[in-house]
């Protein structure tokens, strides 16, 4: 604890965002560049070195929080990166994306702002690439054992780093073009560029990890083959089958869904297309859904240049404070948040009303309706009571030339066959079934991440991945020394 006195003397400061009229133009993330570690030893300091460390329980990961606080507030930032990657294989991905659970189950957020945990996080992610600590680190020698990952997006890829340092030779199978899974299609880059994403592939490739992508298993190879080829095999492929809005209209043209809207604008940025067939340029954009994909396609939408978006949410608008009777800390409270990308919507006026958020809450889609030639005109929907119940007499309208769906993800997605092919089975919420080892019932398959424990956080994800590649190791050669932070049902979901 390098300042005792520094939650005291040092208020909160966040990692500025860049100007609205600015950010909007471009595709870049959202912050100020260069702005946050002249800030982030301060913020460090703000940290109690809590004898209970309530932040390592709320995160998945277990980072060792007050360590490498510490170490930052010192400026030791070498020290700070090993301490971080101790626990976390892509802090530079965790650092921009996770919601921070741990901030939640900060002890200095019972009565003031928590430290900026999730700062301090990437800053020393982001100081570890600008000065070579983070170099690749291959195994000495190879344990002659093979292991098949199917998946790249953040639970493949932890489970292939892991396995790779232990010796393992690993092939990584991706479907897509590209790696990275909905980090590279389904994420904006406005949220994370994906260079971060590159640097991080490319370390990968030098400790030997092996990557196959546009194959499709199950489908451009047999699931079984696979299985024969390789000694063990990892089933990452996230939960992808995405959940549908069965209401009078949906057949309409227009009303799509949001994995189908944001591939599209990613490649516009990857530079395989000019512009985006789906592009939201100059209509009025609605979007059902009021979770981080929302959010996304959101933000999309205003670079695109919609003429309007909003947001539905069926639930209630969250109140600014945590309800100490129903969301007691340090659990992850429901409050009223204005992402980059609302705070976008609101200054440019394309939020329903001109100093209204984009999102309306506590609204239900009650059917599309569209012009003679099938395509969507209107959103028709109906205001909620707590129990989701329509209310009667709040009917509205909204104009709605584009439609976007972005009501989460029931499990893994089964048109390619692999689950079939292997024979998996399955929970009745759609997931892969496995075992406390994570063990499936096909002989040496392992499900791990979104595919088995259901659409969650990148913080879960990359847990879950290093997780199973220690129970994998174990599965190889009868002991590991790979840690394993969780087991699928040790704790609950932190969100």
């Amino acid at each position: 604890m390098a300042d005792p006195k520094g939650f005291m003397t040092t208020p909160r400061q966040d990692w500025p965002r860049r100007p609205v009229e600015e950010r909007v133009r471009d595709w870049d993330e959202v912050y100020v560049p260069g702005a946050l570690l002249p800030i982030i030893s301060k913020q460090a300091d703000r940290c109690m070195d809590c004898g209970i460390p309530f932040c390592h329980h709320a995160c998945p990961l277990g980072n060792l929080i007050p360590e490498w606080n510490d170490l930052v507030s010192r400026e030791d930032w070498r020290a700070a990166s090993d301490r971080l990657h101790a626990t976390n294989n892509f802090p530079e991905f965790t650092g921009r994306l996770c919601p921070a659970p741990c901030e939640a189950g900060c002890v200095l957020a019972i009565n003031q702002p928590a430290v900026t945990i999730k700062n301090v996080e990437c800053a020393i992610a982001d100081r570890a690439w600008e000065e070579g600590f983070t170099p690749p680190r291959p195994p000495d020698r190879l344990s002659g054992k093979t292991v098949a990952v199917i998946g790249s997006g953040p639970t493949g890829l932890a489970a292939a780093q892991q396995l790779t340092r232990a010796g393992h030779t690993v092939a990584v199978y991706e479907r897509d073009d590209r790696l990275g899974g909905l980090m590279r299609y389904g994420i904006p880059a406005f949220k994370m560029e994906k260079h971060h994403l590159e640097r991080r592939l490319e370390q990968m490739r030098a400790e030997g990890t092996k990557f196959r992508t546009s194959t499709a298993v199950g489908r451009d190879v047999g699931a079984e083959e696979l299985r024969a080829r390789y000694d063990a095999v990892v089933v990452a492929t996230g939960a992808t089958a995405w959940r549908e809005l069965p209401v009078p209209g949906r057949e309409l043209a227009g009303v799509h869904q949001a994995m189908e809207y944001l591939p599209p604008a990613n490649r516009v940025c990857e530079g395989d297309l000019n512009v985006s067939p789906l592009s939201a340029a100059g209509r009025h954009v609605v979007i059902v859904g009021g979770g981080d994909t929302g959010a996304d396609c959101l933000g999309t939408a205003v670079r695109q240049g919609a003429a309007s978006v909003t947001q539905l949410d069926i639930y209630a608008q969250p109140g600014g404070e945590r309800d100490e009777d129903t969301e007691p800390w340090p659990t992850y409270p429901k409050i009223y948040r204005l992402s980059a990308a609302h705070e976008e919507a609101r200054e440019l006026r394309t939020a329903p009303a001109a100093d209204a958020d984009a999102r309306l809450f506590a609204a239900s889609t009650l059917r599309f309706t569209g012009d003679a030639d099938g395509h969507v005109r209107s959103l028709h929907l109906v205001e909620v009571d707590a129990q989701r119940r329509p209310m009667p007499g709040t009917e509205r309208t909204l104009p709605a030339d584009l439609v976007l769906l972005a009501l989460g993800f029931s499990g893994p997605d089964r048109a390619d066959g692999l689950i079939d092919q292997l024979g998996l089975a399955m929970n009745p919420r759609g997931t892969i079934a496995r075992d406390a080892g994570f063990a499936t019932n096909a002989p040496g398959v392992f499900a791990a991440g979104d595919a088995a424990r259901g659409q969650s956080l990148i913080v879960w994800a990359i847990a879950e991945g290093r997780a199973v590649a220690a129970a994998v190791d174990r599965y190889l050669t009868g002991s590991s020394r790979l840690p394993a932070p969780i087991g699928p049902y040790d704790r609950p979901m932190a969100v």
